[in-house]
């Protein structure tokens, strides 16, 4: 997993957060996304209680008592506040995260989730994932299109355990965007020189292409 992967997927969804929106950043790539929203005016939540976060502080400036989900060191904007993680989940729950920002172990084509557990292995765990996929008005999965070992994360069915029946609007790797409409799985844009047909190998999910779909040139 490349960093530079890593930044081309936050930057892209960066792009789709609106201007005043609530926006929850869950671990891993999510976690980066306040370093590329320029001037854009989002309220950044993490579940572990902070609301108004900001991007990754300079080496000076880094106090290991404010972390982002992932444990990395994060900055506060003008007007943040801090609370414990019963409030943080009270807000989940209670529906006022306009968008959720998920990493995934595997998305089906569908866009249900598993993104907490992996059989017969020992991992992270829940933590607030089930509450977000349930909660947010709006979910969106930042992932690498592949597993460590190459297999897809974007599969017909899930084999890991789901997440919640509550689908996602759009997932965003390094190769691709995909929106979920109505239960099918459309390709809107392209994000590497990739072919549609080398995407199609690599995805065993069946997806849609729409006319309109942005097609990566470089």
């Amino acid at each position: 997993m490349s960093l530079s992967d890593r930044i081309k997927i936050a930057k892209r969804v960066a792009q789709e957060l609106k201007e005043g929106e609530i926006v929850n950043l869950g671990v891993g790539i999510p976690t980066i996304i306040p370093d590329y929203l320029d001037d854009k005016k989002v309220y950044l939540q993490s579940e572990n209680g902070l609301l108004g976060m900001g991007p990754t502080p300079s080496d000076d400036d880094i106090d290991m008592d404010l972390i982002s989900a992932s444990k990395k060191p994060v900055s506060m904007d003008k007007g943040a506040s801090l609370f414990d993680s019963s409030d943080s989940f009270l807000m989940i729950r209670g529906g006022h995260i306009d968008t959720a920002v998920l990493g995934a172990l595997q998305v089906d084509e569908t866009g249900e989730v598993a993104n907490w557990a992996v059989p017969g292995e020992t991992i992270l765990g829940v933590g607030g994932a089930m509450d977000l996929v349930a909660g947010a008005r709006r979910m969106i999965i930042a992932s690498m299109h592949l597993s460590k070992d190459g297999s897809p994360k974007i599969v017909k069915k899930l084999s890991f355990p789901s997440s919640g029946t509550r689908k996602a609007d759009m997932i965003v790797t390094e190769h691709a965007v995909f929106q979920f409409l109505e239960g099918k799985m459309y390709l809107i844009e392209t994000l590497s020189d990739v072919s549609i047909e080398a995407l199609r190998e690599m995805t065993d999910a069946e997806f849609h292409v729409l006319e309109k779909t942005k097609v990566e040139t470089n």
